[in-house]
């Protein structure tokens, strides 16, 4: 099983920012150009939060508030729950499952490096699980 450090390694090297006084219509036209769910949003250099799709639809979309004038900073989550990037898979999955969240930011020495979400440690998992079953059958079958 990888840890957070070896899933980003297999990642695109790119980490998709917002600010927070950004439009949350161009947050989600950043998203939607970059196909992914969730954006770190940065102050500077200083992680100010997370912005996803569910806070778009659950803030923006059921509430008939205008992306167009809302800023990203008033509808982002900003107790961002993050990881180190020498957290196990199985220990993000526990985490995840239990704050009920898709992405987890990781920082080191207080510095944003990227994300993973939910499908990377789910793939991960699979692949560990896949490699065990190869194993067992192997030793099973005296190859």
């Amino acid at each position: 099983m990888k840890n957070v450090a070896d899933l980003l390694k297999s990642k695109p090297t790119r980490m998709v920012s917002v600010k927070p006084e950004d439009s949350v219509l161009a947050a989600i036209k950043i998203m939607a150009r970059e196909d992914i769910g969730a954006a770190i949003v940065m102050s500077g250099d200083r992680l100010a939060g997370i912005f996803s799709e569910r806070d778009y639809a659950r803030k923006i979309i059921l509430k008939g508030r205008s992306s167009e004038n809302t800023r990203v900073e008033e509808i982002m989550t900003a107790n961002v729950v993050c990881v180190s990037p020498r957290a196990k898979s199985r220990d993000c999955m526990a985490l995840m499952s239990e704050k009920n969240i898709r992405h987890l930011p990781v920082v080191e020495e207080g510095r944003v490096i990227g994300m993973v979400s939910i499908r990377d440690i789910v793939s991960d998992i699979i692949a560990d699980q896949d490699f065990t079953i190869s194993q067992l059958e192997s030793y099973i079958s005296g190859q």
